[in-house]
């Protein structure tokens, strides 16, 4: 099927425009006047974006996309996206998971482990997940080792979840080199409600500049005018002095894995999380990049959703600090897993969601994100790992990184990557068009895992989700299949 002649205009446009925003003012007054040097730019742009992107990612012949794929493994694939697409099953599994009864059961627990669990994590421990990511790195991708553990209450759980996540580290160092990297949650390695603190904190002080946080340890950017500062409506109290030794504790964490990486030569991706906890993810993501990213490989690599109204403002104040204090921009750019929290939370406050009105929106803030970065990533002053299940998506960043000769077999500065058990026909495109691609490994007791379900659930909810393609794929391919075994019988 020709993908490339099904993307939107629309969604063209975005990477264009991105391109056409480079030009300084004075080489587009040059070209005869600023608007029509931007709209030839962009229509140009445009056109050699269409034109390369019907050759990038190759899906129609299904046969070489799932070559060494089993069917068995297409056919259970197939059965759980298409499980998933049926909405009213997917709120009652999601209600269930949502119940200590039922999720604090044995027989619960293993009915999630013999669905959703088998399907989206790579098994219990790290050595299980390590053999996933050998499975891939024979068939030529990566992975990403997400020990899945998040929200600690207290000092003593985020010990453990550190203890955990340094395992991790050695594990994917015992792996093939370059085959894998390591993916933690803050909210692990730091008390929620003390983020949660930390983070009106610096909504205030982005409010009100004047204001003094002495617990702050750099001032690296990590909200602008147009985030959700309404989440922060009144002056929060300061820290108290065991909270500020709490935060630096949870500060010593985060170094320590960034050590283990650095030592190992490990790529450390840092989840995005919800608004209330953000700002401090943030504020510890950038203390670790400021820490390892200065010089050769960067290390701690932090992540922006696209699916909130700031972020091209807080990635370009990013890039901006970045380059001021000589350190490479690593970040890993998703659309975001935290809708439906973030809609209760603002309608509940009476205010404007802080993700874009419309899922059009999101996709070219994506778009424009990754332009933007790819463009940095050329001139070496970024590594991005371009997160997505989206196609045209997909298409439209391999098709510009290769017109930026970036992105080959042996270009550490640019990777695609999507989650297990999803987007796997993207995934196989992108790696026979030689991009590296890594798939996110998730890994734990179930018990453990069951909020990352649910939030996978919700994702694929319906008939219209971003899995439908990869149904349509898997389609075609089981019946070539089906179809080639009963013409060598006869």
């Amino acid at each position: 099927m020709a993908i490339a002649s099904r993307i939107q205009k629309r969604v063209l446009a975005s990477f264009a425009a991105a391109a056409a925003a480079k030009l300084p003012e004075a080489a587009v007054a040059a070209a005869g006047g600023a608007a029509e040097a931007v709209e030839e730019v962009a229509s140009s742009a445009q056109e050699q974006v269409q034109a390369q992107g019907a050759q990038v990612l190759e899906f129609g012949d299904t046969e070489r996309l799932f070559a060494g794929e089993r069917s068995t493994s297409l056919v259970r694939t197939l059965a759980v996206l298409q499980a998933l697409s049926v909405g009213p099953l997917v709120d009652v599994a999601t209600a269930a998971l949502r119940s200590p009864a039922v999720a604090g059961s044995a027989a619960g627990r293993a009915a999630a482990r013999a669905t959703a669990y088998q399907h989206f994590c790579a098994g219990e421990t790290a050595e299980e997940a390590a053999a996933a990511v050998r499975r891939l790195w024979r068939g030529g991708m990566g992975g990403i080792l997400d020990y899945g553990i998040e929200d600690a209450e207290d000092g003593p759980a985020c010990d453990r979840n550190a203890a955990g996540f340094l395992a991790a580290i050695d594990v994917a160092a015992a792996l093939p080199p370059g085959s894998a990297s390591v993916c933690i949650k803050i909210t692990a390695l730091c008390p929620v409600a003390l983020l949660e603190k930390a983070s009106d904190l610096l909504r205030w002080q982005q409010k009100h500049p004047a204001t003094k946080l002495p617990w702050k340890v750099h001032g690296f950017p990590v909200l602008c005018v147009s985030s959700p500062l309404y989440l922060t409506a009144a002056e929060p109290p300061a820290l108290e002095a065991e909270e500020e030794r709490e935060l630096e504790m949870a500060h010593g964490r985060l170094l320590a894995i960034g050590e283990r990486c650095a030592e190992y030569d490990i790529p450390l991706l840092v989840d995005a999380e919800y608004a209330t906890v953000q700002p401090a993810i943030d504020y510890f993501t950038f203390a670790g990049a400021l820490a390892f990213n200065g010089g050769g490989r960067p290390i701690v690599h932090g992540t922006v959703q696209a699916y909130l109204r700031d972020a091209r403002d807080r990635l370009e104040a990013m890039a901006r600090a970045a380059q001021g204090e000589r350190v490479c921009l690593a970040l890993k750019l998703v659309r975001g897993a935290y809708l439906a929290r973030e809609a209760r939370l603002a309608a509940s406050l009476g205010v404007p969601s802080p993700v874009h009105r419309s899922i059009q929106d999101t996709h070219d803030c994506y778009n424009g994100c990754a332009a933007f970065l790819l463009d940095r990533v050329r001139r070496g002053a970024a590594a991005v790992t371009l997160a997505t299940h989206n196609v045209e998506s997909g298409q439209l960043a391999a098709a510009r990184a290769l017109e930026l000769g970036i992105g080959g077999g042996g270009d550490r500065g640019l990777q695609f990557a999507q989650l297990m058990g999803m987007a796997d026909g993207l995934s196989l495109g992108l790696r026979n068009a030689g991009f590296q691609v890594s798939k996110y490994l998730p890994y734990g007791p179930v018990e453990q895992i069951i909020p990352y379900l649910i939030r996978r659930a919700e994702e694929n909810r319906g008939l219209l989700s971003s899995s439908s393609f990869d149904r349509q794929l898997l389609r075609k391919e089981l019946v070539r299949r089906f179809k080639a075994a009963m013409l060598g019988r006869e």
